[in-house]
């Protein structure tokens, strides 16, 4: 029993030797080599412990071009293992402590689609559509001729929708719950703030529907006939054509 106990006492102190052996070693690391060894983590996928070794890099204070690089690649390391929230404030910071950094611009069109990733269905929290919409509009006035141009505009358009999406959501509801005059401000306003949408014989539809259920009639009849007028191969004409009898 005493040489089993006295195998064990050996074992932990090799242990905590050995431990300490590896931690004295990684410190002694270099900014170099712990960029390295990040580089090496991110390219078979495990961006955590990549992460952890970028971090390394800039709490080591040995090199500026290297903490530089290891805060893209952190952010970078952030989004593609999905965890949108950390990126998002990752890229922020970046373009923070480097505006003029040639990755600025594809640090904020990231921040953008981090913010784009998280949204969900219409009937959810709007709050990462909200926060895309105003990073992408951000691109689009810092860089007009971005590399990222083209997918910018995309993703806006589709934000756009997103938001859209949610007002008819909304204005349904309210029309279903026999909130007409609600109903009617919310597709109102809709027309006014996305009159650009492929989605206006929609909002005109219902609308108009809005108008003749709460006793407007000429008004709701204006509407569908401005539908049936500027959309007549729509899906909601015929529709449309039958409120009206």
């Amino acid at each position: 029993m005493k040489t089993y106990a006295k195998l064990i006492t050996f074992l932990i102190l090799a242990s905590a030797l050995f431990q300490g052996c590896a931690t004295v070693q990684q410190a002694n690391k270099s900014a170099d080599q712990l960029y390295n060894e990040g580089e090496q983590l991110y390219q078979k996928g495990k961006y955590e412990d990549a992460i952890t070794s970028w971090k390394k890099v800039k709490e080591s204070y040995q090199s500026t071009e290297l903490s530089t690089k290891a805060e893209l690649n952190i952010a970078n390391a952030y989004f593609l293992n999905k965890d949108y929230i950390e990126a998002a404030a990752a890229y922020e910071d970046f373009r923070k402590l480097h505006p003029k950094h040639p990755q600025a611009d594809f640090a904020l069109y990231r921040q953008g689609l981090s913010h784009f990733n998280q949204i969900h269905s219409i009937d959810t929290d709007q709050t990462p559509v909200k926060n895309a919409q105003i990073i992408f509009d951000s691109y689009l006035n810092l860089y007009p001729t971005g590399a990222q141009l083209a997918e910018v505009q995309e993703k806006r358009r589709q934000c756009r929708d997103k938001q859209l999406q949610y007002e008819l959501y909304v204005g349904r509801f309210y029309l279903k719950s026999g909130a007409f005059k609600a109903a009617i401000a919310r597709f109102e306003e809709s027309l006014k703030t996305f009159d650009d949408s492929a989605r206006r014989d929609e909002v005109l539809y219902y609308l108009g529907k809005a108008y003749l259920e709460d006793g407007q009639q000429e008004k709701g009849r204006e509407v569908l006939g401005q539908l049936i007028k500027e959309f007549p191969g729509s899906a909601y004409v015929a529709d449309a054509g039958k409120a009206m009898r």
